[in-house]
C-alpha cells in the first residue's frame, strides 16, 4: 500500500519499495475545475550538489541528454483519469553528480490552482508497477506553479521528500529562486 505523503515529510525510497529500487515514474495529475482545460506542465530539474542545473526534462526537453530520464509528453487539458504527465527516471542510470532531482508543475496558459481540481503527485515503482508513494495537493490558491518534490541522494541511497510550496510563473525557469532553498 501506497505511503500519502504530507508536506514536508521524506522517505526512503528503499524501504518503501523493499529494496533493489531502479526505475521509478514520477506521475502528475490534475482536473480543470468546472469544464475548463489547463495546460499544467510537468518537470523535473537535475541539481548537483553546488545546486547548478545539469539538466532539465520537460515539455521542450522529453530526455534528459544522458537518457536517464524522459518525459511522456505535453498534456494541453488534464483530461482523463490518473496521471497526466509521466516522468520515468532510471535512477541506476542518473550521472553520479547528479545529487537532487525536482519535479514541479506549472500553469503554462497561466490560470492559477484554485482552478484545479485533484491534483496529485505519485511515485511508482516501475519493475512492479506498485504505488510507493503519493502527495495529494490541497488549497492551490491564487498561484500558477508547485513544487512538488524531490528524490535526493542522501548516504548512498535515494529518498525522496514532499515539498508542495506555492510559486508563481509559467515555466521552472520563473520559479527557480523558489526552488533552491530546498535543494
Amino acid at each position: 500500500m501506497a505511503l500519502s505523503l504530507t508536506k514536508g515529510q521524506k522517505i526512503s525510497l528503499e524501504k518503501e519499495s523493499g529494496g533493489g529500487l531502479s526505475k521509478v515514474v514520477m506521475g502528475l495529475g490534475w482536473d480543470a475545475a468546472k469544464g475548463r482545460s489547463i495546460d499544467l506542465d510537468a518537470t523535473c530539474i537535475m541539481f548537483d550538489a553546488a545546486k547548478n542545473i545539469i539538466d532539465v526534462v520537460w515539455f521542450q526537453q522529453l530526455q534528459s541528454r544522458d537518457g536517464s530520464i524522459k518525459h511522456s509528453g505535453d498534456n494541453l487539458t488534464g483530461a482523463g483519469d490518473g496521471d497526466d504527465e509521466t516522468i520515468t527516471v532510471d535512477l541506476s542510470r542518473v550521472p553520479a553528480n547528479v545529487t537532487t532531482l525536482v519535479f514541479t508543475i506549472n500553469s503554462f496558459t497561466g490560470q492559477t490552482f484554485d482552478q484545479i481540481e485533484n491534483a496529485f503527485c505519485r511515485l511508482v515503482n516501475l519493475s512492479n508497477n506498485r504505488e510507493i508513494a503519493k502527495y495529494t495537493l490541497s488549497g492551490g490558491g491564487k498561484v500558477t506553479a508547485q513544487i512538488m518534490s524531490k528524490i535526493y541522494r542522501h548516504n548512498n541511497e535515494w529518498k525522496m521528500a514532499a515539498i508542495g510550496e506555492p510559486a508563481n510563473g509559467r515555466t521552472f525557469q520563473d520559479i527557480l529562486p523558489n526552488i533552491v532553498p530546498y535543494l
